[in-house]
């Protein structure tokens, strides 16, 4: 399968290198909409789709070699990756694993482990109870613990119209994968340039508490806080990452560039 096939694409001219956008644990890209042509105005961009083929046999090792293998199609010599949530875990993993991909990272609301192990178990069961198609439903119920105080109810409307092309049976795949998962020990290993952002409105992970964590042990790394914004924050028409992303890269990219 092609990379046309199976990854958004939004390649325009623009700086090496080309930034990789990684997204949470819905896994679908789609919630990139406001944030990628942003980002496309400064460099090429590609969204990759978390798989949803193979469940059974799915763990992070495997998501790690499929998005190391979208870098390689896409970069000569390694790529910017903007990674939200889930999408930061993986990120992170890969930078770890493959550290000749990974130029920079931009990781949001994201973790290196989560304590929540009861909730991460019991999770998948409750979710298989629940038949699929009522869960718009169950996302109304919700946006108060996903969405940041000032999200316009035309994103949420968005957000809930995207959200139905979620997998379900990768979406609680990933729920398992994060059950296990504990990247703590290993963040020192992270050599790439690493910009920690992190919603002070995050009410469904505790992001700034997380995010000055990893930043006390990722040698190269920045920390931000995002105020007022929440954990699916990226889709709300205020907040534009070229803002941050920008000067923290012409900071970092030039000296990362001559390595």
């Amino acid at each position: 399968m092609t990379t046309s096939e199976r990854h958004l694409r939004d390649l325009r001219a623009g700086d090496d290198p080309p930034v990789v956008l990684v997204p949470g644990i819905d896994g679908t890209a789609l919630l990139f909409y406001r944030q990628q042509p942003l980002l496309s105005e400064h460099f090429d961009t590609v969204a990759f789709p978390l798989p949803t083929g193979s469940v059974p046999s799915m763990t992070m090792a495997t998501l790690v070699n499929d998005l190391a293998e979208l870098v390689r199609e896409v970069a000569n010599d390694g790529a910017l990756l903007v990674a939200e949530s889930f999408g930061g875990a993986l990120s992170m993993s890969l930078a770890i694993e493959h550290p000749e991909l990974v130029r920079g990272l931009v990781i949001v609301n994201s973790f290196p482990y989560l304590d929540m192990r009861f909730k991460l178990r019991t999770a998948p069961w409750i979710l298989r109870s629940i038949p699929w198609a009522a869960m718009p439903i169950v996302r109304r119920y919700t946006s108060d613990h996903l969405h940041s105080p000032h999200t316009d109810a035309t994103d949420i409307a968005e957000f809930r119209e995207r959200a139905k092309a979620i997998d379900r049976d990768s979406y609680i795949r990933r729920l398992q994968i994060l059950a296990d998962f504990d990247l703590r020990p290993r963040l020192h290993e992270i050599e790439a340039p690493t910009l920690f952002l992190a919603g002070d409105r995050d009410r469904l992970l505790p992001s700034v508490r997380w995010a000055r964590y990893m930043h006390e042990r990722v040698r190269r790394s920045s920390f931000e806080v995002l105020a007022g914004y929440g954990h699916v924050c990226l889709i709300d028409h205020d907040l534009d990452l070229t803002e941050t992303v920008m000067p923290w890269w012409h900071d970092v990219g030039a000296e990362h560039s001559g390595r």
